[in-house]
């Protein structure tokens, strides 16, 4: 599986890992934070509220559709030129720009604000295509679930640590010198902006700083040769047909990405949607903020316990618990109110307990499915199989918010939308269970 961790060492292995701590700080504050919230009533301020979600939704899905059908063909010019790093870096830093864009768009602005964001996300996504297709790199068969869970948590982690200072510095902006002490409510309201706008800031800063050690620590698988974009165009179209018409030679690998893409339809979906459903629900900000927050600290010792269950019982029951807590969650969602609940005699914000059930299994679930999925393909074309990885992993992206945004718009109700998500879960788990996960490379 391309230099083994042992060769490359800790140094190259905590490296690669820390790529997950740098852009997880865009997927909490911008993607599950402050981005629904802003665009919602900042952006897109005095906007119905089914109209703005219906925009949000077709917004991550159209970014979701680029990328699926972008991404095989930079797979494949990163298997062929060896150029998976330097991929990376050009995404990322695209990414980020859009990022340090974002605090300038001004008020009612939401078309600009949905297309900055919307090529930050695709950016965003295509430096993933090149990170996971690494990860063969720093590591063997018998830790890389391990290792795996290692980067998702430490990307929960650092991306926590950051939404922490960034809810904090929203709620408490006087702490800051964002608004004097003892201000009437309209200046507090201007510093809580202000805060809003340093956020996206601090994210594109803290993505940058710790991108660094994965370009200067994590080797470079090498290729056959550099391959220019119109020849990557050319291979990367030839091999998607390719893989259709062959597709009997990676049964097990077509099964599982079958059952990925229902299943991860469903978790995409509760992470990119969550807050602008309880927006539309009628919860405050700051309660959707810190449970946000409480996902972050719960899903990092989850998923770095998801990695050690996978390797010691293998990656698949892990991954069917996980689809089983987020079966439990969807229909808890459909229930959801603002009036707190009842748990142990204490009184706890429903979409406070939603967020720890979440956290234990969000982690978990991406880890050990991008790990089950190195360990049935081949190591010398991670990046290309990486690209469909990807792209499945996109397709699914493109129904979910989509189905949420269209039905909430027709039938008026956001609980229908979140409904049709425990069918993509329950049959993605089905056909997960029933599939015999032996690597399948011809």
């Amino acid at each position: 599986m391309g230099r083994r961790a042992g060769e490359v060492g800790a140094r190259s292995v905590w490296s690669w890992a820390l790529y997950d701590w740098a852009n997880s700080a865009f997927a909490t504050t911008v993607v599950a934070g402050f981005f629904p919230v802003f665009f919602k009533d900042y952006w897109s301020a005095g906007t119905e509220p089914t109209v703005s979600t219906f925009w949000l939704g077709v917004t991550l899905s159209l970014a979701g559709l680029t990328v699926a059908l972008t991404a095989p063909v930079l797979g494949c010019f990163a298997d062929g030129g060896g150029a998976r790093k330097r991929s990376l870096a050009l995404f990322a830093v695209l990414a980020i720009a859009m990022t340090a864009l974002l605090p300038a768009i001004p008020r009612g602005a939401w078309p600009i604000a949905a297309t900055v964001y919307g090529l930050g996300y695709v950016f965003w996504l295509c430096s993933l295509v090149f990170y996971d297709s690494l990860l063969p790199s720093v590591s063997r068969p018998e830790n890389v679930d391990r290792i795996s869970g290692l980067g998702f948590g430490l990307g929960y982690l650092g991306g926590g640590l950051l939404f922490a200072l960034n809810v904090l510095m929203t709620l408490q902006p006087e702490l800051f010198g964002l608004v004097a002490p003892g201000a009437d409510e309209a200046a507090r309201a201007a510093g809580q902006l202000r805060a809003v706008q340093l956020s996206f800031l601090t994210v594109a800063a803290w993505w940058a700083l710790f991108a660094i050690p994965l370009l200067a620590f994590v080797p470079e698988p090498g290729g056959a040769g550099r391959v220019g974009l119109a020849e990557a165009l050319r291979r990367g179209l030839a091999q998607l047909r390719d893989t259709f018409h062959e597709i009997r030679r990676y049964r097990t690998v077509f099964g599982f990405l079958i059952a990925y893409w229902l299943y991860i339809d469903g978790v995409d979906t509760v992470i990119t949607m969550a807050v602008d459903y309880g927006k539309a629900l009628g919860f405050a900000t700051p309660t959707l903020i810190s449970g946000l927050l409480l996902v972050q600290f719960v899903a990092f010792p989850c998923a770095l316990a998801f990695g050690w269950a996978g390797q010691r019982f293998g990656p698949k029951r892990p991954i069917l618990a996980a689809i089983g807590v987020y079966i439990v969650v969807t229909a808890l969602a459909t229930r959801l109110t603002v009036e707190p609940w009842l748990i142990l005699g204490v009184r706890v914000s429903p979409f406070y307990a939603l967020a720890i059930l979440v956290g234990t299994a969000q982690g978990g679930i991406q880890a050990l499915s991008r790990s089950l999925y190195t360990r049935l393909i081949p190591a010398e074309r991670s990046a290309e199989f990486f690209g469909f990885y990807n792209m499945v992993g996109r397709f699914a992206a493109i129904i979910g918010p989509f189905l949420v945004g269209v039905v909430g718009r027709m039938t008026g109700s956001p609980r229908l939308g979140i409904a049709s998500i425990a069918l993509l879960l329950v049959t993605g788990g089905v056909l997960l269970s029933r599939l015999d996960l032996r690597p399948a490379n011809p």
